[in-house]
């Protein structure tokens, strides 16, 4: 059956994100299976006193942890006049501090009990200056911090989200072909393919690009998924079609977690209320979609 979840990753106004142990209470209420944490927003910190007394209070409430979410990607990106924006390398220094990073946060999971790490991988635009060459040293970045992981019994969950630009399903399958780690797993997230509404311009879909199709083309190698939540006032998600990413899902065997990740576009209420809204909806979708399978 799949597993239910929430990100920790919610804006509650003035620039400020919702307390971790805050959320482990709603995500509790709610009465859901497990949750992720963005290590950067909503902790209050990262020493281990701290991570204990949250993994203590995720245990007590019967809550697994399912990520945590950290980085930049390792690429960087510029604009270039008449082209638009387009990837280029980062200082060693800068990759570097990105590199230990994401080892640092390796170390926190395994402290934790979280199996995995989110990790960004995007695509790198043709009109990219010397792109095998940044396709190269991303490549080899990734395999570093996945090796590194291996040793600690940590997976590295590729997210497809930018740095430089959002990719299609043919550049998440060559991240991890490329990569080739067997602990290198996909964290599939339903809004931020190439063409999504859920990319810059927000609410736009493009009409070349196909993210069902992209969904489908990399579903088998989904552990995960990021099911984000847009505009959910009227009781279901209006920008993703979530009955029928289920179908995808299912036409795979996919038997993980689903977490919600809010993105709030103009509902009329607030976060909390929203989230709720979309835990009913993806839990009366799940059903639906499993109830063949019971039938059978």
């Amino acid at each position: 059956m799949i597993k239910l979840a929430c990100n920790s990753l919610i804006a509650v106004g003035d620039g400020r994100w919702m307390d971790a142990e805050d959320f482990i209470e709603f995500a509790y209420q709610l009465r859901l299976d497990s949750v992720d944490f963005q290590l950067d927003r909503g902790l209050r910190s990262r020493d281990r006193a701290y991570l204990l007394r949250l993994k203590r209070a995720c245990l007590r409430r019967g809550l697994t942890i399912g990520f945590l979410g950290i980085g930049s990607g390792f690429v960087g990106s510029t604009n270039l006049p008449g082209v638009g924006v387009v990837g280029a390398p980062l200082p060693r220094d800068e990759l570097r501090r990105r590199i230990d990073e994401v080892k640092a946060a390796v170390d926190d999971a395994a402290y934790i009990g979280a199996p995995c790490i989110r990790l960004f991988g995007g695509s790198i635009p043709e009109a990219t200056e010397a792109s095998d060459a940044l396709w190269f040293e991303m490549i080899a970045s990734y395999q570093e911090v996945a090796d590194y992981a291996a040793d600690r019994g940590v997976f590295i969950g590729l997210h497809n989200h930018p740095p430089v630009d959002s990719p299609t399903g043919d550049d998440i399958v060559r991240i991890l072909q490329d990569t080739d780690r067997a602990n290198l797993t996909f964290i599939l997230d339903t809004g931020r393919w190439k063409g999504s509404p859920g990319t810059p311009p927000m609410g736009v879909t493009d009409p070349d690009a196909d993210i069902y199709e992209y969904m489908k083309q990399t579903a088998p190698y989904a552990t995960y998924v990021r099911a984000k939540i847009y505009r959910i006032d009227s009781g279901r998600e209006e920008w993703i079609d979530y009955s029928r990413v289920m179908e995808i899902l299912s036409a795979v065997d996919f038997n993980g977690t689903m977490s919600i990740v809010y993105e709030d576009q103009g509902n009329a209420c607030g976060p909390r209320e929203a989230i709720t809204l979309a835990v009913a909806h993806l839990r009366e979708v799940i059903a639906s979609e499993m109830q063949p399978r019971r039938d059978n």
